[in-house]
């Protein structure tokens, strides 16, 4: 039902499962599909060994779209053009979506959804250890609890993972359930030195955490793994991954289908005991073991990365100077009452240390570039 179309369909390919799955699924309905996948010339990020895999195993139509570094900083500002809100992730679907109609595709599938219908992030592994850590944390007397975190905290490595378990045990982090904390790119310590200047609006916090509520509260009746299942669909998913998808491939008119949620293999899905979604020996057992067998090892079992560019590499080297400047007037222009410039420049020092991710130091730069943008006058 999703190759229906008065025109070609193509596949975004990755060479993980889930873009995997939709080529051999095609293949095995008599459909030889013309692939799309992104080549980093850093040869360290690239997927390329992966999606050649795929597509020579079932003779597919491929074709590989190249990207340099000076093909991504000339897209920056465009993609932030086409962004009706800032986001950090997307800019990999505005690379692909462009070459790929520029190739006379105007329909595309994606495995967009995979992970969250069959259980391939690793927060369905940690969330339900998260759930039972507050549990048994929370019996536990407030005065042992105190100067035990804080020795944590004290002690333990700079680290994002850190950061969070030290949240975690300070009530959570003020999160209304593990799964936000776990979501969070900045904790509720470094948003409050990120944002010190800003004055608390409880009543636009609250409006802003009701969606979250309500979801969790629709969640709470299922076990761990399908509760995990849900709120990746109905937070991360709904309002990253597939509006950032729908935006950056709509700026070059590519309409990108998304088969593995499909609300009627959704509703199968979500009704399966999350237990027979895990498997310590292969991941998203559920759907490999669907393909019978078609899927290459190789892929089944590669280490698992996801479509993303190496930004890791390219803000320690070509783009430092850039997002060195931005964050030093941060302080400047609409953000200027906002955020704390002090606090967005130790941001970027941790990532440089290595204490953090890249994701920190780049939302910040994307949110300044975007509101100098679009915001300016």
């Amino acid at each position: 039902m999703q190759v229906v179309s008065d025109v070609p369909v193509g596949v975004f390919l990755s060479g993980g499962i889930d873009s995997s799955s939709l080529v051999g699924i095609l293949s095995r309905n008599g459909v030889r599909p013309s692939t799309f996948s992104i080549v980093f010339r850093e040869a360290d990020y690239s997927e390329a060994e992966f999606s050649r895999a795929v597509a020579q195993h079932f003779h597919a139509d491929h074709h590989e779209i190249t990207v340099a570094q000076s093909d991504f900083f000339a897209a920056i500002d465009p993609a932030l053009g086409a962004m009706d809100l800032p986001t950090i992730d997307g800019i990999n679907t505005y690379f692909v979506s462009e070459q790929t109609r520029a190739a006379g595709v105007k329909v595309v599938l994606s495995g967009l959804g995979g992970d969250e219908m069959f259980a391939g992030y690793s927060s369905f592994r940690t969330v339900p250890r998260m759930e039972r850590f507050s549990t048994t944390w929370n019996h536990m007397p407030g005065a042992v609890r105190s100067p035990l975190v804080n020795t944590f905290a004290a002690l333990a490595p700079s680290s994002d993972q850190n950061r969070k378990l030290t949240a975690l045990g300070r009530n959570g982090g003020g999160a209304a359930h593990p799964y936000f904390l776990s979501r969070m790119v900045f904790t509720p310590e470094q948003q409050n030195a990120l944002l010190s200047g800003m004055k608390t609006n409880s009543a636009a916090l609250v409006r802003a955490e009701k969606p979250l509520t309500e979801s969790l509260g629709r969640a709470q009746s299922l076990d761990p793994v399908n509760r995990v299942s849900y709120l990746e669909a109905r937070c991360y998913m709904l309002n990253t991954l597939l509006r950032d998808s729908d935006f950056m491939s709509m700026a070059h008119g590519l309409e990108v289908r998304v088969p593995l949620i499909d609300h009627r293999l959704a509703r199968q899905i979500l009704a399966l005991p999350g237990s027979w979604k895990l498997d310590s020996g292969t991941p998203k057992p559920l759907l490999v073991r669907a393909l019978n067998g078609q899927l290459p090892e190789k892929i089944v079992h590669r280490q698992k990365r996801g479509f993303t560019l190496p930004f890791e590499h390219w803000l320690r080297d070509a783009l430092r100077p850039v997002i060195e400047e931005s964050l030093s007037k941060i302080g400047d222009g609409v953000l200027g009452t906002l955020i704390d410039e002090r606090a967005a420049r130790d941001v970027w020092k941790d990532f440089i240390e290595g204490r953090t991710s890249w994701s920190r130091p780049w939302s910040l730069y994307v949110l300044q570039r975007w509101c100098q943008q679009h915001l300016a006058n």
